[in-house]
């Protein structure tokens, strides 16, 4: 039904495309437009991605009064982030970009409206609901990354990726060190200071989706798909390359697993960090200062990775992600609840680690995949991403209230190690 809608959106695009289809300038031309408008996009999801990673544990916590549930907030982000993963792949496969991460933003600005709410009439049942929706946001803005690659060529997925991260940098790093900023703010208008990120929030991620429905023309999915469609040849100066490989399901399962391994180890030991801190005594302002050196080693390297992985190869930097994961969890299980010094270092690596796997899996998810089909293997792909998250977001505040901290991070690092017969598998696979 949705490969007939695909078919659908390219014929009503057709005419406004052909300009494009020709001109290899054109194309290069949208390429750079395409990266901007994302770039712009991602400025204001970083914004909004940060207020419930710095402060979602802390709510349920509060409402709660038990550390063992305060896990559950990163769970339902990511578990809705899971199902808005599907929703948006699927409406960017049939309609384009445009339509598809508009929605994921606007549904996401109105979940942070609930939270809001909730915390307005202490409703731990409304928290938990606009909880799932908010986390369109997050699937929204993480799947922002494959819209700079619909016009690239191979040897630049890698850096198109990158270009847009590196962008989410200056909402994401300027969320949570705004905490005390937006929940001063809360306060002044009577609703919970731990509301106020969310605040912050719906505004990002509502501005984010009116960026994209206004600029985002012409589509760059439509364009790519109704290049190839044309099955025309492009010369040397061709921007796209318009001859399809063959889907390489190997490819697609290693990239996959590169991220969603990543996504488990970063999930789980970042959620619990604020709490952890909280308990060794820091303010909410050092919790938002080493989460907000976290998301930014999560996303300003960028520039620099999308390069190394487009020259250095997919699997060397998926491999350099499992040995940062494990230098961060190691730090982190071992550090002093109270040292700001190695948390911050301990935060960023994991950051860092998360940042290496995100853009090689998503590079090799890529490379690995045809344009017929591309964002809606995306989308899935992205489910089992969020999945992942949630299982890891859950079961941190459990270890923790079963166990410790240590016992958490260790795991983690030790988890992160599997990455390296992943790429094994994968290679071996190849002639």
């Amino acid at each position: 039904m949705l490969q007939k809608d695909s078919v659908k959106a390219l014929d009503v695009q057709s005419a406004s495309s052909q300009s494009y289809i020709h001109s290899s300038e054109k194309q290069k031309s949208l390429y750079k437009r395409t990266l901007f408008v994302v770039s712009i996009s991602q400025i204001f999801g970083g914004a909004g991605l940060a207020a419930g990673v710095t402060v979602g544990a802390l709510i349920a916590q509060q409402m709660l009064g038990t550390d063992a549930f305060a896990g559950l907030p990163s769970a339902l982000l990511t578990l809705g982030s899971a199902g808005a993963a599907l929703f948006v792949g699927r409406l960017s496969q049939a309609y384009g970009r445009r339509t598809g991460l508009t929605a994921g933003f606007i549904i996401g600005g109105l979940g942070a409206i609930g939270v809001i709410v909730a915390a307005l009439i202490n409703s731990v049942f409304l928290l938990f609901a606009s909880l799932l929706v908010y986390g369109a946001g997050s699937a929204t803005n993480l799947q922002a990354r494959y819209a700079g690659t619909d016009l690239a060529n191979s040897k630049q997925r890698a850096t198109a990726i990158s270009i847009t991260m590196a962008f989410t940098t200056f909402g994401a790093v300027a969320g949570p060190n705004l905490v005390n900023v937006m929940g001063n703010f809360a306060l002044s208008i009577g609703v919970p200071s731990l509301a106020g990120p969310f605040i912050l929030g719906a505004a990002a991620y509502i501005l984010a989706g009116l960026v994209l429905f206004i600029m985002l023309r012409p589509d760059p999915l439509v364009i790519a798909r109704t290049i190839v469609a044309t099955n025309q040849e492009p010369s040397d100066k061709g921007h796209l390359e318009t001859t399809e490989q063959t889907e390489n399901k190997r490819g697609i399962i290693a990239g996959a697993t590169i991220m969603i391994l990543t996504q488990i180890v970063m999930t789980a030991i970042m959620t619990m960090t604020p709490v952890h801190m909280m308990h060794h005594g820091l303010g909410l302002g050092a919790v938002g200062l080493v989460i907000g050196f976290h998301i930014g080693a999560m996303y300003f390297p960028s520039l620099v990775t999308g390069v190394l992985v487009d020259k250095l190869g997919r699997s060397a930097m998926a491999i350099a992600s499992g040995i940062t994961l494990l230098l961060a969890g190691l730090i982190a299980a071992f550090t002093p609840g109270d040292s700001m010094v190695l948390l911050v270092i301990a935060l960023s690596l994991l950051g860092l680690g998360w940042n290496f796997g995100l853009i090689s899996g998503t590079a090799l998810l890529v490379d690995s995949t045809e344009t017929s089909t591309r964002a809606k293997t995306q989308g899935a792909v992205d489910v089992f991403i969020a999945l992942s998250g949630a299982a890891g977001g859950a079961l941190s505040g459990m270890i923790v209230a079963g166990s410790n901290y240590l016992t958490l991070s260790f795991t983690g690092g030790i988890l992160s190690l599997l990455l390296i017969p992943v790429v094994i598998w994968s290679r071996s696979g190849k002639k």
